[in-house]
């Protein structure tokens, strides 16, 4: 069963310029003798709003050390985010089990288009101008690897033209 939990928006981690997100806490329980034993799992997110973010998920018996969990493995699993100004440089597409996110550029002023658990994602990335669309699954674990995959294909126009071996107009 998950414990749903409203986040109070991202905060201020460490000096070195990263925001944490706590996305949504997980309750599992399993029975022994004595009653119920609980334990505690952690989807987080990362980013330091200006092209790098990460997702981590950290499980223990008590949440704050599977949210600090969370925050360890998604520091490590960082990765760059190619943008366009204050959007993304293409319309994407990112899969991950049976959820799948469309990522389309939006122009200045539009927000962040985007559902409560891909949001944070979006905005830590330092995405300011997108629109999304979940198809599939919601699962909120599903739904932001795959909004993460979308985010790994991003090119800019001097990527691909250095992979072609063309010169940009």
């Amino acid at each position: 069963m998950a414990e749903r939990r409203r986040s109070s928006g991202p905060r201020a981690s460490q000096a070195d310029g990263l925001e944490d997100n706590v996305i949504q806490i997980y309750r599992c329980s399993k029975v022994v003798k004595g009653g119920r034993k609980f334990s505690f799992a952690a989807l987080v997110v990362v980013g330091d709003r200006s092209g790098r973010v990460g997702l981590g998920y950290g499980k223990a018996n008590e949440v704050p050390l599977a949210v600090e969990k969370g925050i360890a493995e998604a520091k490590k699993t960082m990765v760059p985010v190619n943008r366009a100004g204050t959007t993304i440089p293409h319309p994407v597409t990112g899969r991950s089990g049976a959820s799948e996110v469309r990522m389309i550029p939006a122009s200045e002023g539009t927000g962040v288009i985007a559902g409560k658990k891909l949001r944070p994602l979006l905005e830590l990335a330092g995405v300011q101008n997108v629109l999304t669309k979940a198809y599939g699954s919601t699962s909120p674990k599903n739904l932001l690897k795959a909004g993460l995959d979308a985010l790994r294909k991003l090119r800019t126009p001097e990527d691909v033209a250095e992979l072609r071996g063309v010169e940009v107009k």
